[in-house]
């Protein structure tokens, strides 16, 4: 029987019911994102590739995305 997958979501997230967020989980070594409020569909990635990601997050290479 396969194990459930646990996602996770930041304690930042948008609304108060939670579902203005991105989900992550792990599953065989892949790293699982999804939208609270379309789970169905599911993007999978690779640590190294979602690592660079954050770190062009936190570089601020995305900050024009947010600041329409």
């Amino acid at each position: 029987m396969p194990t459930p997958t646990t996602w996770q979501k930041s304690s930042l997230s948008g609304n108060g019911d939670g579902t203005e967020c991105i989900e992550l989980a792990v599953q065989d070594g892949a790293v699982l994102l999804r939208e609270s409020d379309d789970p169905g569909i599911i993007v999978t990635t690779t640590p190294a590739k979602l690592r660079a990601f954050i770190l062009g997050v936190k570089a601020g290479e995305f900050d024009h995305l947010v600041d329409a």
